[in-house]
């Protein structure tokens, strides 16, 4: 149950109302954004609240228990707030949400509605959706280790201890040649063997998109030709000359940890745990004793 002021319900009952919904998003990087769907601007707590982003929401449900209340947000890219390059690069991906029915009039008369994360978001060329997701969305994440055959660190952090500055685990290169935005060759990383650094992480030190960071798919050498595919586009035009730091990548899987790594010890999974089989199966005959037909136990 919402807890409205008396001022808002005293408004409300009036029978004629100046109500608009803002929504106030936090990214990433902590930038804070507001846009409201009022002609005017809306200002409280700090946050102004842009008029005419082309921001509209679709119906908001809630339901009892610990499902998840979603709803999608759609917007125009027609605010200078809002870039095509801003979405393609990550910065709004789980980014927090506040949905507020305010009264525009009087700004502090206004009721929370929602609030949560943004989810899975979709662009175009001239307008985004994005799915928000309710806080019981935080109960589905896992909290604490599983119980798994994968190791479950992350490549270089403390438990797995790797360092990835060695030269054996990273290398310093540049683009030489370009297929498309996901699809290049490299220039000095004629050192390392074929998908060394397939699953790894590539971040980009100069160029367009210097200072962001994306999942290389696959790395591929024939002979001299190094060429590295990225999970998806990049934001920004990739151009010839622009320089990264690649990182080695790791599967999480107990052979590439001995073979790759050589870092058994620090394994942070369980490759011995039984598996289905192991809980499934059952003694197919009891041992005989002294030969004969006596069942032991």
């Amino acid at each position: 149950m919402k807890s409205i002021s008396p001022a808002l319900q005293s408004h409300l009952n009036s029978g004629t109302t100046t109500l608009c919904w803002c929504w106030k998003i936090v990214r990433g990087d902590a930038t804070t954004l507001g846009f409201t769907d009022h002609d005017v601007a809306v200002v409280f707590d700090g946050v102004t609240y842009e008029a005419v982003s082309g921001f509209t929401a679709s119906e908001v449900q809630s339901t009892l228990g610990l499902a998840v209340d979603n709803l999608t947000v759609l917007g125009a890219l027609s605010s200078g707030a809002i870039g095509e390059a801003d979405l393609a690069a990550g910065l709004y991906d789980n980014a927090s949400i506040e949905i507020w029915r305010v009264n525009w009039a009087a700004p502090d008369q206004r009721v929370l509605m929602r609030k949560g994360n943004l989810g899975e978001v979709k662009r175009g060329r001239t307008a985004f959706q994005a799915e928000v997701r309710g806080l019981a969305h935080r109960l589905n994440q896992p909290v604490g280790r599983a119980y798994g055959y994968s190791c479950d660190a992350d490549l270089g952090d403390a438990r797995c201890t790797i360092d990835l500055s060695n030269p054996l685990y990273s290398g310093v290169g540049s683009v030489a040649t370009i297929t498309d935005q996901r699809r290049f060759t490299a220039s000095g990383l004629d050192d390392f063997a074929d998908q060394w650094f397939a699953g790894g992480k590539l971040s980009w030190t100069s160029g367009a998109n210097a200072g962001r960071a994306i999942e290389v798919k696959r790395h591929g050498v024939v002979g001299t030709r190094v060429s590295l595919e990225l999970w998806q586009r990049m934001s920004e035009a990739i151009a010839i000359g622009d320089s990264f730091i690649v990182s080695a990548g790791c599967d999480k899987q107990f052979g590439t940890c001995k073979a790759k790594f050589a870092n058994t010890l620090n394994f942070r999974g369980f490759p011995y745990m039984p598996g289905n089989d192991a809980v499934t199966s059952y003694p197919a005959q009891s041992q005989l004793l002294d030969g004969g037909s006596r069942y032991g136990n």
